[in-house]
């Protein structure tokens, strides 16, 4: 499949600003996720699973957990000619930060042209999803491109929430509608359906230098693949769109076919979380034909101790990380990473907390995300008193999640 010729470019850098106070002191990809993940391991695993092993991981804001999570997770053998490369904003072409996700290629076309690949993907860090990167790469050829989009079918009604691709019976790209509220273009063939982009694209070279060096002479443009890129190249070049619900891999459920998830907001990101936790999830973590990997830690097995009476360790519907203590408090429909403490008599509902996070005696906690670190004391309450929760500097959404930040002091 013409591995050797692949270069892969990962997006990394982005603030995620709607993720905050999550992304307070680290960058939208290093969010954990589903307990022992990171928001990138998916996108990473996409990759590795499919079979191509030279990759660079563009970096920017608070990138220091990232930089850690992957240097310990994603070794590569460049003796195979292998490398998983991190890199951090090198101002190459000025004393600017990255001003959208097509100057970030730009200023560092050095590594494309240093490598010489034949096809370069770009690809974002920050969704939830499985897909075989080698079947998308098969119809960017099968089609000669040079470009294609990966996207996603949704709903007619969701279109006011993606940018769609207006295509033509042969999924050649014609247009492209913003977020539109109205009259949106839908699928041929399904007018109940439209084409929201994931944002991940397959780019022949020699295109994508050319077109990055004419964007960056624009003085007008915003220098971002979406709104300036695209829009230039459809008109002249063959620009396809790949249909992400086509894309199956080995071992799949069929409630996983065309599962993507944007975890750019607070309320989308639990519920991604909480997700995991049905009977027979959208997305599964436990398939041995395609593997989730991440950062392994050498800690016990979860642990949990006390059946005396109401006194009682216990977890149900809930993904529970090693090096737990589930210490005769009680969890339901929770997700826990490394480490978290559940002490005697507390109840833990509807929740995700991160690392080393310590729940005292007979507290409550509802829907709520505690950040890594915190101490929460005995007989507290967190999640049921909005006014009482924003008092103590928490943030709570307009749905009702309470986020308690990291250094947080009750």
């Amino acid at each position: 499949m013409y591995k050797d010729d692949v270069m892969v470019m990962i997006m990394a850098g982005g603030e995620g600003k709607r993720l905050y106070p999550l992304t307070k002191d680290r960058a939208k990809p290093a969010v954990p996720f589903g307990g022992r993940y990171r928001i990138i391991d998916f996108v990473m695993n996409n990759f590795i699973n499919s079979g191509f092993y030279k990759i660079k991981i563009l970096t920017q804001f608070k990138s220091d957990s990232l930089n850690k999570h992957i240097t310990r997770t994603w070794p590569a053998s460049p003796i195979t000619g292998h490398y998983i490369d991190l890199v951090p904003a090198q101002m190459r072409t000025g004393a600017e930060w990255y001003k959208g996700t097509a100057d970030a290629i730009y200023q560092n076309k050095n590594l494309i042209t240093d490598e010489e690949p034949k096809y370069v993907f770009v690809f974002g860090g920050d969704h939830i999803y499985k897909m075989d990167v080698k079947h998308m790469l098969k119809y960017h050829r099968k089609k000669s491109a040079d470009l294609t989009i990966s996207a996603i079918p949704v709903p007619v009604e969701m279109a006011s929430e993606f940018g769609i691709m207006v295509i033509n019976e042969d999924w050649k790209l014609i247009g492209f509608q913003e977020k539109p509220k109205h009259n949106p273009a839908t699928i041929p063939g399904q007018p109940d359906m439209v084409l929201a982009s994931m944002g991940n694209y397959i780019f022949n070279k020699d295109i994508l230098l050319e077109e990055l060096i004419t964007d960056a002479e624009n003085k007008d443009s915003g220098h971002d693949f979406g709104h300036d890129i695209i829009p230039n190249m459809y008109d002249k070049l063959n620009v396809y769109v790949y249909d992400f619900s086509r894309n199956i891999i080995k071992g799949m459920t069929e409630s996983e076919k065309g599962y993507w998830k944007d975890v750019g907001s607070i309320d989308a990101y639990w519920q991604a979380n909480m997700d995991l936790l049905a009977p027979l999830p959208e997305f599964d973590l436990y398939s041995q034909e395609w593997p989730i990997r991440t950062e392994n830690r050498s800690l016990p097995p979860a642990k949990f101790v006390w059946k005396e009476g109401e006194r009682t360790g216990m977890a149900t519907n809930s993904l529970v990380s090693e090096g737990c203590v589930i210490s005769g408090g009680q969890i339901d429909r929770c997700v826990l990473s490394f480490s978290v403490r559940i002490n005697s008599f507390a109840h833990v509902e509807e929740s995700l907390l991160f690392e080393n996070v310590n729940i005292g005696r007979y507290s409550k906690i509802r829907k709520s995300i505690i950040d890594k670190g915190v101490f929460i004391p005995p007989y507290t309450e967190v999640g049921y008193n909005k006014e009482e929760d924003l008092e103590r500097g928490f943030y709570v959404t307009d749905s009702g999640i309470t986020i308690v930040p990291k250094g947080a002091t009750l």
